[in-house]
């Protein structure tokens, strides 16, 4: 039904946001008094204007870490960049400041700080020249949007916090359910003789002590019963009184109560699958798993080139029919991780993989670097603080918007 909801409300988004109050619009200013931005300067730069001084501001990102640059004229002529006293405080999503300080580098301020990405922060600038101070405030936003919580619980956007998590590695294997084979039981006649009376049939459930048969001995003359010496099922009957018992299989018990799953693992996952490993385990018409371990694995391949790894498992209310056929997640390997995320919330940006942090009715892109994936979580290696309330379902929704809004990557 979330997802239903999702599709049909993904069409309107666009509608609802514009009723959205508090919302912003990608690159607005907020200047200084007596301050004017004008769109590029000689170096590909934002330009800042005060009175008769003016500023270049770069991010500058080719071949290095993202740094600021800064070149500064008065009335047209370049200035001695050791002559301006630069400070610049970033201000990003959730209060934390980052605050530049600047050093004289040939003919521009260069910023002592890599300016981590994102790039989107309300920017306040002060320069001091011959005693006299100049301030601009402007914002430069890049992947962020704003969305009520009533919208986004509408859109089904889900959220969890990034964290400690244990990455567990696991192989897909499918078989069938067994009977544990050291719980059949055969039943035939100590005594040859005349069966007189068979009393389970097929399907009935016994107990261990319970009447099987009675026959007539051929040497005593004299009748005697079988007992079940398990409890189970009887499986098979091949007795009807009247009959001979002449050695022969006359029925055959199986307990159900403990089965044994055979689950094929192939040439690829080979040396990945061990005896000992933890196995979960359900039917493959669905159900809840259970849980098991690898007991025994086979040396020999089969003719599919596959080997048999066997689990037995307790299987007391019968939930387990042998027969059945199952699919298995083999554990091959698990470790703990400081940060990871669920897979299910990347996106793509740019040429980075992004999840989509969660500040109040804010979202903002955040790049990740990622190192060691399981099933279903990823390790974050850098990127993302822990803590972090990030998107999980449908954070492509997110995606379409920020995209919608044009925030681009413009310094």
């Amino acid at each position: 039904m979330i997802n239903r909801t999702a599709r049909a409300w993904a069409g309107l988004l666009a509608v609802l946001l514009i009723a959205c109050s508090g919302g912003w619009e990608p690159g607005g200013e907020r200047h200084g008094e007596g301050t004017s931005l004008e769109p590029k300067g000689p170096n590909g730069g934002r330009l800042l204007v005060s009175g008769d001084l003016s500023l270049e501001l770069t991010i500058f990102e080719r071949g290095l870490p993202p740094e600021f640059r800064v070149w500064a004229t008065k009335d047209g002529e370049a200035l001695d960049p050791g002559d301006i006293e630069l400070s610049i405080e970033l201000t990003r999503l959730g209060g934390r400041v980052d605050r530049i300080s600047f050093l004289p580098q040939g003919d521009f301020l260069r910023g002592e700080s890599v300016i981590y990405e994102p790039h989107s922060f309300a920017v306040s600038i002060e320069a001091v020249h011959e005693g006299k101070k100049h301030t601009w405030e402007y914002d430069n936003f890049e992947g962020r949007t704003r969305i009520e919580a009533a919208v986004a619980d509408a859109l089904g956007v889900r959220t969890a916090i990034a964290g400690e998590v244990t990455l567990v590695n696991s192989v897909r294997v499918y078989g069938r359910i067994r009977v544990d084979p050291k719980r059949v039981r055969e039943i035939r006649a100590r005594f040859d003789g005349m069966v007189r009376e068979v009393h389970p049939d097929v399907g009935t459930s016994v107990r261990k002590g319970d009447r099987l048969l009675t026959v007539e001995s051929d040497e005593s003359l004299k009748t005697y019963t079988i007992s079940a010496p398990i409890g189970g099922v009887v499986t098979q009957r091949d007795a009807n009184p009247g009959e001979h018992t002449s050695g022969r299989l006359l029925l055959t018990i199986t307990d159900t109560s403990s089965v044994r799953a055979d689950l094929a693992v192939f040439p690829g996952d080979r040396a990945l699958v061990r005896v000992g490993n933890p196995v979960a385990i359900a039917l493959a018409t669905g159900g809840s798993p259970v849980s098991g371990v690898i007991s025994t694995l086979e040396v020999l391949a089969r003719d599919d080139q596959s080997v048999v790894a066997q689990i037995f498992l307790e299987n007391p209310d019968g939930e387990l029919p042998p027969g059945s056929f199952v699919v298995a997640d083999v554990t091959v390997g698990e470790h703990s991780v400081p940060v990871a995320v669920e897979k299910v919330g990347l996106q793509a940006f740019r040429d980075f993989t992004v999840v989509y942090a969660q500040v109040g009715e804010e979202y903002e892109v955040r790049m990740l670097e990622l190192g060691r994936d399981a099933t279903d979580y990823v390790e974050v290696l850098s990127g993302l603080d822990p803590g972090t309330r990030y998107v999980t379902e449908n954070s492509y929704l997110i995606k379409a918007d920020i995209e919608k809004s044009g925030a681009t990557h413009d310094h």
